[in-house]
């Protein structure tokens, strides 16, 4: 099942306090969702176990990270791969992000996901809606962490 997402999210926070932190493998680690672990391996690679419950489907999955920031400093982009319980996931995601004032960052980004095994037999309509569901509180949880840091 083939997955497609976009939108903007506005964070209470300058660029560069915004850059600094989606580079920092643990900080994006602990703004996931039901996360329960995060290991760094290096700069840009890390893993994250995370509960999940989609349907009847629910346990730990485990996921690889891969930030991929560009030189610029303008847009971040993300491979992530894993799964749980026979069932994989594979998504790419990424981030411009704008300068709207000196104290405020626009997210623009866009995501897709593929979705295989049990996760993806529960149903468009019930998939789309858990999706929705973590990428509200990803960023809530982003602007959440980074209103503390400013």
């Amino acid at each position: 099942m083939n997955l497609q997402y976009n939108g903007e999210e506005t964070i209470p926070a300058a660029k560069a306090t915004v850059w600094k932190a989606i580079n920092d493998p643990e900080w994006v680690g602990r703004c996931l969702p039901d996360v329960v672990d995060v290991t760094v391996h290096d700069a840009t690679h890390f893993d994250a176990v995370a509960q999940v419950g989609v349907g009847p489907v629910r346990g730990k999955f485990k996921f690889k990270f891969e930030l991929q920031p560009a030189a610029s400093g303008d847009r971040m982009d993300m491979k992530i791969t894993g799964g749980g319980f026979g069932s994989a996931i594979d998504l790419t995601a990424g981030a411009d992000l704008v300068e709207t004032d000196p104290a405020t960052t626009t997210l623009q980004w866009t995501g897709s996901a593929i979705a295989r095994g049990p996760v993806a037999a529960v149903g468009g309509r019930v998939l789309d809606a858990q999706a929705q569901k973590l990428i509200a509180q990803t960023f809530a949880n982003v602007r959440e962490r980074l209103t503390t840091l400013t």
